[in-house]
């Protein structure tokens, strides 16, 4: 059959009645020519062995934007771009088809209106009954659309690879449905230590301990993802180099397009610092929480101690003078011993007390440890006995501390006294002293700790040891693991006030059947070392000055002017600040002013003092107290060139400390 026969505009003539095959076969054509036309999505169109265009349908016109008439007759080639021509596409189509029967691709075609489409194009050859090539049948369909949306796809593909390669935080990654790891990106680098071709085509199984394979728990983990839509846990994994790390993990099924299932999604986290932080968050919160009972109980014990402190020293007072006048009474005087020694032992338990709740006064000096320790160990040798071997240690180089000496004299003391009844009267005790220092990530973890650099001061037995709940009170005031009477339990607590109260931290490190470390973190001073001399042993000795004493309390105002004027000092007194100050405003001669720190009344103690020497420029002034506050005690320590008397005293201790201060007053 000619080729012209394809072509629309060729004349047919179709039979009303079929009458043979070959009218047959012309209404046969007839329809197909019709059924072509009425295509409109797709161009289809006859070309001559050549290329020349010889038929064309509807859809090519609406798809490529030729009218018949001016398209028939040209070459196809017309609908190629100039790289596609350069490089002899349009001859090379036809080639294949020729030779292969059919050419089939994808490529940029133009339209009339110089418009370009992404086309698909199927093009047949066309043969004769003899097998003669007559030309082509050719189909182009417009897949502008499929092609952007494909594109758009492998885009979105390459930017989430691109995405998931980038995070180095989760470890993402593919499995197959059997658990090869199929592939890897940074983060699962980053977190495991494996580079992608160590460990794709290998199973997942390797990221699990030893243990957790022998119980089959990567199987299990597979299988639950699969049967519930996802597996998820926080649970320990090994990295390439042995190390582990807590992992949050979650695994989801994957299926294609056809709801195959395909293999698995993989997400892994390292939450070993997040477990950390909500550790030390907790931890941080039950400190607050024990700080902030300690501090009730602080404020609580304080006033007690004053009150305490107050009716220990009208009974030492009376106690003193009493002595004094009965003479030489043997029986009556060693009475009287015994009630005096009954007096010290509540001013020590009131110590405590206050050392606990940090309302004792401190007066810091930059004290070598070394020095104090070497000092110090003969009398800690005499406390514990001869069967508690006794080590002191110092490391070279040691920095001075900034420490009230004298009470961390009584803090090593009871340390010491607490490890020898933990060793039932047999052992080693260990005093170490060295420089420490506790940084930013120890402060975290101890909300109560500045970091810095401290002279670090351990006191190590080889008792019982405590267990962890015995260790958690310890600090508490009236605990006690000792029989009832073996204790007061305000030993440890005295020391965590003290230290507390001296800017520095305290810890405890016990174990049953292993004994105790108790270490002192004293903060370090660059200042020099205040070298301490014994004092020389004194006499009592009065005088006659005048003294005005301020005392709220009548029973203590009572017997201190008793054993002033016992020692022969002029006396002048008052119940209160104001009372004292018009005393003063009378202008009578007072060389020393006397008062009780914590006044009744409108007019502070400190403010008297201030006005009293504003009116009498060369007048001593001395404060006693059985519990400070805050009036001449800030920053933990007594306020420069206060002087101050701790109730309760005796009679030799309140004339030496006049004679002090009003020597102080002449040399100044």
């Amino acid at each position: 059959m000619p080729h012209d026969a394809f072509r629309p505009d060729t004349p047919m003539s179709v039979p009303a009645q079929p009458s043979s095959a070959n009218d047959l076969s012309l209404i046969e054509l007839h329809r197909f020519r019709l059924l072509i036309n009425a295509i409109s999505d797709y161009a289809i169109y006859m070309l001559s062995p050549d290329g020349t265009i010889v038929s064309w349908n509807e859809g090519a016109r609406r798809l490529k934007g030729y009218e018949t008439q001016e398209i028939i007759g040209q070459n196809f080639s017309r609908f190629y771009g100039a790289d596609d021509l350069e490089r002899g596409m349009p001859a090379h189509a036809l080639h294949l088809a020729e030779t292969t029967g059919k050419f089939e691709g994808e490529g940029w075609r133009f339209r009339k209106d110089g418009t370009r489409f992404w086309a698909s194009v199927f093009i047949d050859a066309v043969r004769d009954q003899d097998g003669q090539l007559i030309g082509y049948a050719k189909i182009t369909r417009d897949i502008t659309e499929r092609k952007q949306a494909a594109e758009a796809l492998r885009a979105s593909e390459r930017q989430f690879r691109l995405l998931v390669q980038g995070v180095t935080d989760y470890a993402i990654y593919m499995l197959d449905a059997g658990g090869i790891v199929t592939n890897w990106n940074a983060g699962a680098a980053r977190i495991k230590g494996y580079a992608g071709e160590e460990v794709i085509g290998t199973h997942f199984s390797r990221f699990y301990t030893e243990q957790d394979r022998a119980e089959g728990k990567p199987a299990f983990a597979l299988a639950s993802a699969l049967s519930n839509g996802r597996y998820e846990q926080e649970a320990v994994r090994v990295r390439k180099d042995g190390s582990q790390f807590m992992a949050h993990v979650v695994i989801d099924p994957i299926y294609d397009d056809t709801g195959t299932f395909i293999g698995f999604a993989k997400i892994t986290r390292d939450i070993t610092e997040k477990l950390e932080a909500a550790a030390t968050l907790k931890k941080t919160e039950i400190a607050l929480q024990q700080s902030r009972k300690l501090e009730t109980i602080g404020k609580l014990t304080g006033g007690v101690a004053h009150d305490f402190n107050n009716l220990l020293q009208v009974i030492s007072g009376n106690l003193h003078l009493l002595g004094k006048e009965i003479g030489d009474n043997p029986r009556a005087q060693k009475r009287i011993a015994r009630a005096l020694d009954g007096v010290g032992r509540g001013a020590k338990l009131a110590n405590q007390l206050l050392s606990f709740g940090r309302r004792q006064p401190l007066e810091p000096k930059a004290v070598n440890l070394g020095r104090f320790l070497s000092n110090f160990q003969d009398m800690v040798s005499r406390t514990l006995g001869e069967s508690i071997e006794t080590e002191v240690i110092t490391s070279a180089g040691l920095w001075n501390a900034m420490v009230d000496i004298v009470q961390l004299e009584n803090a090593v003391l009871n340390l010491a006294i607490n490890a020898r009844d933990a060793m039932h009267g047999t052992g080693k005790l260990t005093i170490e002293a060295g420089n420490a220092f506790l940084d930013e990530n120890y402060a975290r973890k101890h909300s109560d700790v500045n970091p810095g650099q401290y002279v670090m001061l351990a006191v190590t037995d080889t008792g019982t040891g405590m267990s962890p709940e015995v260790v958690a009170q310890a600090f508490e005031p009236f605990f006690s693991t000792k029989p009832e009477g073996k204790g007061t339990g305000l030993g440890l607590s005295m020391v965590y006030g003290f230290i507390k109260q001296s800017g520095g931290h305290i810890g405890i490190y016990s174990e049953i059947g292993h004994g105790t470390t108790i270490r002192l973190y004293l903060p370090r001073t660059t200042d020099t070392e205040h070298i301490v001399t014994p004092p020389e042993e004194q006499f009592v000795i009065g005088g006659s000055e005048t003294i005005l004493v301020v005392e709220d309390d009548e029973q203590v105002r009572s017997i201190v002017v008793d054993m002033l004027r016992e020692l022969g000092y002029q006396i002048l007194k008052a119940a209160d600040a104001q009372s004292a100050f018009a005393i003063i405003e009378s202008g009578v001669r007072i060389d020393l002013l006397f008062s009780d720190v914590v006044m009744p009344g409108p007019m502070r103690s400190t403010e008297l003092a201030r006005m009293a020497r504003e009116r009498i420029p060369d007048i001593a002034v001395l404060f006693t107290s059985g519990y400070t506050q805050n009036a001449i005690v800030h920053g933990n320590r007594l306020d420069a060139g206060v002087e101050l008397l701790s109730k309760p005293y005796t009679r030799e201790t309140l004339s030496r400390k006049i004679r002090h201060v009003l020597a102080k007053r002449s040399s100044s």
